[in-house]
């Protein structure tokens, strides 16, 4: 079994954080192309295939070709970046979240060595940690749970760094406990949590409720972690925003004093 690195590490921030992490001489993090913030000019990077672990598919080109093969799979690059102090002493390195939200340190050894989480959660993690697919086995999980049959799973001895939307939360179900959440908010799970799709109720509620027709369902024993803003409802806002305005533009309302005649005459006044 590979060893992963070991590291340690710092969070920065508030709603927009970033994580520093500190290399001895000779250790080395790998992350998704673009993350890198900042980092000392003792570090240098190395663009590979894959997750650079070893893991599974072999050390070879073709196992290489298998790891890039599904990370395009689960919607990533074909590419991962490995950054490497090549130098004595220590050396910083940041990353930094995409959106709004939390960055959620994983150390994989306390949860069995493996973590199931969402496809777009992975920041960062120490070499060694390998980032391979997750599918689901259960036909309503797949076409109804917000994240399809695929989803990413890390495993290893090392840590791993997570990002989600808006506030994160650790839920931890004892043995035949339930949990029904909304699709999109599931960020991550232990190995043992059985995760299932039911209907939401009634056609009505489905309709007009807001929460959709289906609910996903997370049952023990094991822990999840859940997020309060996912991305896809953070872009649905906005997307609806930018329409209203410009729907604004086009009636003409190009000053205050136009928009209050416009709302005026909407409800039918001089």
């Amino acid at each position: 079994m590979i060893k992963s690195h070991e590291i340690d590490f710092k969070l920065y921030g508030d709603d927009m954080q970033f994580v520093q992490i500190e290399l001895d001489c000779g250790e080395s993090v790998l992350a998704e192309a673009g993350a890198m913030m900042y980092m000392d000019q003792k570090i240098g990077m190395e663009t590979i295939f894959g997750d650079g672990s070893g893991k599974k598919h072999g050390k070879g080109l073709m196992g290489k070709l298998i790891g890039a093969g599904k990370r395009v799979i689960t919607g990533e690059g074909l590419f991962m970046t490995v950054f490497t102090n090549n130098h004595d002493g220590k050396a910083h390195i940041a990353f930094a979240a995409p959106y709004p939200g939390k960055i959620v340190p994983f150390d994989l050894t306390q949860f069995g060595g493996t973590i199931i989480c969402q496809k777009d959660a992975f920041l960062c993690a120490a070499k060694g940690v390998s980032i391979d697919i997750h599918l689901q086995k259960k036909i309503g999980a797949g076409f109804f749970g917000g994240e399809g049959f695929i989803m990413q799973k890390l495993e290893g001895d090392g840590l791993a760094f997570l990002h989600a939307g808006g506030t994160i939360i650790r839920k931890d179900l004892s043995h035949g406990e339930m949990l029904k959440i909304d699709t999109g908010c599931l960020v991550a799970m232990t190995n043992s949590v059985d995760y299932d799709v039911q209907f939401a109720g009634d056609i009505k509620s489905g309709l007009f409720g807001g929460e959709g027709l289906f609910l996903a369902t997370l049952k023990g024993p094991g822990s999840v972690w859940l997020q309060s803003l996912p991305f896809s409802r953070m872009a649905d806002k906005i997307y609806s925003a930018a329409g209203s305005s410009k729907k604004g533009e086009s009636k003409g309302f190009n000053n205050p004093l136009e928009e209050l005649s416009g709302l005026t005459n909407l409800f039918g006044r001089d």
